[in-house]
């Protein structure tokens, strides 16, 4: 049965004219784009990494991928997952800047059978070195469904076993809370951005997001804020003192073969949309 999947899962997968891999999907076209993530340093912001992330076409159009992940089937996540981590990774080398980490999307809903999970992550190891990948450029990004704690801590120890990191993701919302930080001991802790935004829009929203992330700190985990969007998310998880950023605000993702901007972003020309500019820093 295995054999099987992967083998369509291989099937389905085919390169554009210029070697750019994508992915068959009934009506749709996979491509990946890859969003960058950005570290601050000093007064810019310089892309460390990117999140890669699924585009579907359909009729040579765009479409929403969270309208495409719903209208999957159920016996076809799997497959349709493990095409999406395929492509990143293939596509991965595409960008041309070194340096860079690949954050992936893992959902432990998807495959709950604890054979099958760990094969699937040992198979994927297992060929990074044919890829150009190092297992210490890959963030696994955990995704905040209702999974079984001793699965997901097995799968966890898995990758971890391997070089590949962790990161909880929508920290914030749903099964993203302290208790799962606890039990994976995440490398990163990726701050859900709709919560983020909600948060931001208080008068002390700095006050009370600076001990969030000093805690966090305090686990031995980074901390990504996401959907940064307007200038005041920027400014307050500036100011709370984030290791990574991403949102819309810094950059939007981009289709794989698209030319990759290395140059660092001024935090202050970012920060100057916003009409009431407080410190960084305090």
């Amino acid at each position: 049965m295995r054999l099987e999947r992967r083998r369509n899962v291989g099937n389905a997968i085919f390169a554009d004219e210029i070697g750019i891999e994508y992915g068959i999907h009934g009506d749709f076209r996979l491509r990946s784009a890859y969003q960058p993530i950005f570290a601050p340093l000093g007064r810019s912001l310089h892309a460390v990494a990117v999140e890669g992330l699924i585009e579907p076409h359909r009729v040579g159009r765009a479409g929403s991928p969270r309208a495409f992940f719903d209208s999957v089937a159920a016996p076809d996540r799997l497959d349709v997952e493990t095409m999406c981590r395929v492509l990143h990774l293939r596509n991965f080398h595409n960008i041309g800047v070194d340096g860079l980490d690949l954050f992936f999307n893992y959902n432990p809903m998807i495959n709950d059978h604890p054979g099958r999970a760990l094969a699937e992550i040992r198979l994927m190891s297992r060929h990074l070195g044919e890829l150009g990948l190092a297992p210490g450029m890959l963030v696994c990004e955990i995704t905040e469904q209702a999974a079984d704690d001793v699965l997901l801590a097995r799968l966890v120890r898995e990758m971890r076993r391997d070089g590949i990191r962790i990161a909880i993701d929508d920290f914030g919302t749903g099964h993203s809370t302290e208790e799962r930080v606890s039990l994976l001991q995440p490398d990163i802790v990726k701050i859900d951005g709709g919560w983020f935004a909600e948060f931001c829009r208080h008068a002390a929203a700095e006050r009370f997001f600076r001990p969030l992330v000093s805690s966090l700190h305090d686990r031995g985990a980074r901390v990504l804020v996401e959907g940064i969007e307007q200038p005041v998310h920027l400014r307050v998880a500036l100011d709370g003192g984030v290791d990574l950023l991403q949102g819309f605000l810094l950059a939007r993702p981009a289709l794989a073969g698209t030319i990759f901007d290395e140059e660092p972003i001024a935090i202050d020309a970012l920060l100057g949309r916003e009409n009431n500019v407080v410190p960084l820093f305090g």
